[in-house]
């Protein structure tokens, strides 16, 4: 039997959900065996407590209750995006939503419904992730596996209190029958699994979809200079007689594919690639030690550049089983546990790291026969599944669709000219993905909420080796600051790149950092290696990977692990994980001189630290009003009054700063030629620097900039907050922030959809859950904000008051403890029902 005690319902919570009332909170302290995985009478039994701006804290006693009440309190806020998500792990997009529709997660994968399902359905067919569950090694431990669940089953307890999906208040899905569907915690794992590949195969899903042959009609690209004629002379080897030949014969006979005459441009490649620098999916993250604060304690301040519409929302959550597990902050949805946060000893956030988390094989295939490759046992044939999807029809019918994928042994292949990877006459190439071969990320986060150092922390991440594409900067409270990649990253050592990379690899690694490897050798000497210390085999093992403790200072802005501090260079790893010796961007550069200028004034206090995220100071700006570089710029492109603009504004994205959005056109304009200094990597703090002011290119990008904003109809001297505004429903919230670019650290930009399109920058993307934590004599202080809010509906009191909150320099004092709560509590429900 299931029930939900209701007591006195609060106001400002009936208009979220109508189950939520107060209720007292009452728990047991845990067993001195630890918390069990499921609740001993078989009956979830977890109560959430919301706090101010609709924060939940769950309480319970054991693992699958917790995931129960987050599970719950996340489909409250977020059922719509959150059901959407568990569909796309299920490959049922077509069948809900019709097959041409695109589903993008606004961070890599941007594919149609029809592309996406034929992927996911394809996983599911191959059992993929039932596999890694039955996995000793590679699957998730009992207590991931009983939090996830908790938390489906949480999640299905929400749409039974309302009555399914004709009863869920928010009108973006309310009645749409895909909220019926069957959830389960296999869903949850297929969702889990899909975030894992978000920086691997996400960018490819496309490209994997619709992988076909080469024709004569359609050969594939790139059509190489000689590569008609060798096959000319080749074309007549039929299957028999290329059977004949040995491997080694058919390794010295058959050609690879060599680079284009005409490159894509090393930015164009990485956004290809999934690692477009102007994207904004990103983060900062700073970690002071107790050297360098007035408490003599860690202060950690993070903020994680991600979208504000799709699958990578935050949402704010306290998770507690009493007397063993205490660990407060954000969860992106879907995920069961805590992945941004702090406990009362040790606070930690994450930034995207430079790594790349899979390489692609490039085979050979016979020629005339392209689904023929050669490896160093013989040839094999390319393994060719089948698909059937659902699709709606425009008459909402349903048909099925049959759609075809291919695969070597070691990964699925991808027609991707556009990275030099298309399927040609002469090769093939797929993706080997290290994220695709574990399930460990919900053990990695879990169990990194039971440190108590930086240091612990990090053995915790290492042992379940599942962090999948970020960098972890953290602080304790014995004042120590981590800065680490510890991340999944394939074995590929610069002694195995010499012997085994593809010319195409070649090139590649050079505009990209990314090698393309010997697809002959993929199972024998060209094979990712193993490490000892690593947790499973082909991934580089905590010996092999970046890290630096100290107590000074760590900082990352999603540059490479070479500078975590400038006076620490860290050297001599492979290069699959990033560049050493070279440039950092300006938002790395701003993020480093907050810390350096303020330490110049002395120790720093948590209300200095907290306030660097609404500084605002715009690197670009500071470097170039400087030397005057900035104003003969602007005169020598005949701005008029646009020059007295720029002289007398103050240089920061404040939302009442003039002159920042004409420097911002500006700025995003001269790109292909800024600077007359080059970078040098014995100055990487101080270099590139100073403007060509009087190149054609950048007085054209000045000239241009006053020429759109006339053409818009907005006045030169526009305060940022009148063209600078949240996207959300009701009256403009203006932000403060701005482009990465111009090395703003508070990071705001544009993706649609919008909601405000007549306001120049209508902000979708960037601050999202940031978090300032301080640890002081007597506890742990919190401040953050969610820049978004924590609910999806507009409806609902949660969905502006943190945006407005962002808006006007604000922080929320996150509580922890049980009195900080209680101050705090705007409702509290015990909820209990059938495992």
């Amino acid at each position: 039997m299931q029930q939900i005690r209701r007591n006195v319902a609060l106001s400002v919570a009936a208009v979220l959900v109508a189950s939520l009332a107060t209720a007292t909170v009452t728990t047991t302290s845990a067993s001195a065996a630890g918390a069990p995985l499921e609740p001993p009478g078989g009956t979830y039994d977890v109560t959430i407590t919301r706090t101010e701006h609709g924060i939940p804290h769950i309480v319970a006693n054991d693992w699958a209750s917790l995931g129960y009440g987050h599970g719950y309190a996340t489909a409250q806020t977020s059922i719509c995006n959150l059901a959407d998500t568990l569909i796309t792990g299920q490959g049922k997009r077509s069948r809900y939503f019709g097959p041409t529709a695109r589903y993008q997660d606004n961070v890599s994968m941007d594919a149609t419904n029809l592309q996406t399902d034929t992927f996911f359905t394809d996983l599911h067919n191959r059992h993929v992730v039932e596999d890694l569950l039955a996995d000793p090694v590679r699957g998730p431990g009992d207590q991931a596996r009983a939090i996830v669940k908790g938390y489906t089953a949480g999640v299905k307890r929400y749409l039974q209190d309302v009555g399914g999906a004709d009863g869920v208040h928010d009108q973006t899905c309310k009645g749409d029958d895909y909220l019926d569907e069957s959830f389960s915690d296999l869903d949850l794992w297929y969702g889990v699994y899909a975030a894992n590949l978000l920086a691997s195969v996400g960018p490819f899903v496309d490209e994997i979809a619709d992988a076909s042959p080469p024709t004569l009609t359609d050969p594939g690209l790139p059509l190489l200079g000689g590569l008609l004629g060798g096959l000319k002379k080749q074309t007549a080897t039929t299957e028999d007689a290329t059977t004949t030949m040995s491997a080694e014969e058919l390794d010295r006979k058959l050609p690879y594919s060599k680079a284009p005459r005409k490159l894509p441009s090393a930015d164009q490649l990485k956004a290809d690639l999934g690692k477009d620098p102007d994207s904004g999916f990103g983060s900062n993250a700073t970690a002071l030690g107790g050297d360098a604060t007035t408490t003599g304690r860690g202060m950690l301040l993070g903020n994680p550049h991600f979208p504000w519409h799709g699958r990578y929302r935050f949402a704010q959550a306290h998770l507690t089983i009493p007397g063993e597990y205490d660990v407060a902050g954000a969860a992106l949805l879907g995920s069961p546990v805590i992945n941004i946060g702090f406990n009362k000893n040790v606070a930690w956030s994450h930034t995207v790291s430079t790594a790349f988390r899979f390489t692609p094989y490039e085979y050979r295939v016979i020629p005339g026969l392209p689904t023929k490759y050669l490896t160093d046992h013989g040839i094999k044939d390319l393994e060719k599944r089948s698909v059937d999807v659902q699709v709606k029809q425009a008459n909402g019918s349903l048909s099925t669709v049959k759609r075809s994928l291919y695969r070597t042994e070691d990964g699925y292949v991808m027609d991707s000219p556009d990275t030099l990877m298309g399927w040609t006459p002469i090769s093939v190439f797929a993706m080997r993905d290290a994220n695709g071969e574990h399930l460990r990320t919900i053990d990695s986060f879990l169990n990194m909420g039971k440190a108590s150092t930086a240091t612990e922390l990090l053995q915790k991440q290492d042992q379940g080796a599942g962090i999948p594409w970020v960098n972890t900067i953290a602080a304790d409270r014995d004042g120590n600051a981590l800065y680490a990649d510890h991340s999944v990253v394939p074995n590929v050592p610069e002694t195995m790149l010499r012997k085994c990379i593809t010319p195409i690899g070649r090139v590649t690694k050079l505009l990209a950092g990314l090698p393309v490897l010997n697809g002959t050798r993929a199972r024998s000497t060209c094979a990712w290696q193993n490490d000892a210390d690593a947790e499973r085999p082909g991934i580089l093992g905590p010996s092999n990977l970046p890290d630096a403790t100290r107590r000074d200072w760590v900082a990352n802005a999603n540059d490479s692990y070479w500078l975590p501090n400038p006076a620490e260079r860290l050297e001599g790893y492979a290069s699959i994980i990033g560049c050493e010796k070279c440039e950092r961007s300006l938002r790395t550069r701003m993020v480093y001189k907050y810390v350096t200028d303020a330490l110049e004034q002395g120790q720093i206090s948590f209300e200095t630290f907290r306030g660097f995220e609404h500084e605002n100071r715009v690197l670009a700006a500071e470097m170039t009003k400087a030397n005057g570089d900035l104003d003969k710029t602007c005169k020598a492109a005949r701005g008029g009054e646009a020059c007295d603009i720029l002289a007398a504004w103050d240089g920061k994205n404040d939302i009442d700063s003039v002159g920042s959005v004409l420097f911002q056109e500006f700025w995003l304009r001269t790109k292909p030629s800024r600077w007359a200094v080059k970078f040098n990597a014995r100055d990487p703090l101080n270099t590139p620097r100073e403007l060509k002011e009087r190149s054609y290119l950048v007085t054209r990008a000045m000239r241009d900039a006053i020429a759109y904003l006339k053409s818009k109809n907005i006045p030169l001297d526009a305060p940022l907050g009148s063209q600078q505004v949240a996207d959300k429903e009701g009256a403009p919230i203006p932000v403060d922030g701005g482009s990465a670019e111009t090395g703003n650290v508070n990071v705001v930009l544009v993706k649609p959809p919008v909601e405000n399109p007549q306001r120049l920058y209508n902000i979708t993307y960037g601050s999202s859950h940031i978090q300032a934590v301080s640890f002081t004599d007597t506890g742990v202080q919190a401040s953050t904000i969610l820049t978004y809010g924590q609910s999806m509906d507009p409806t609902s009191p949660w969905y502006r008051d943190q945006t407005e909150m962002f808006g006007q320099e604000q922080w929320v004092s996150f509580p922890f403890t049980p009195a900080q709560i209680a101050d705090q509590e705007i409702s509290s429900v015990h909820l209990t029902g059938g495992v």
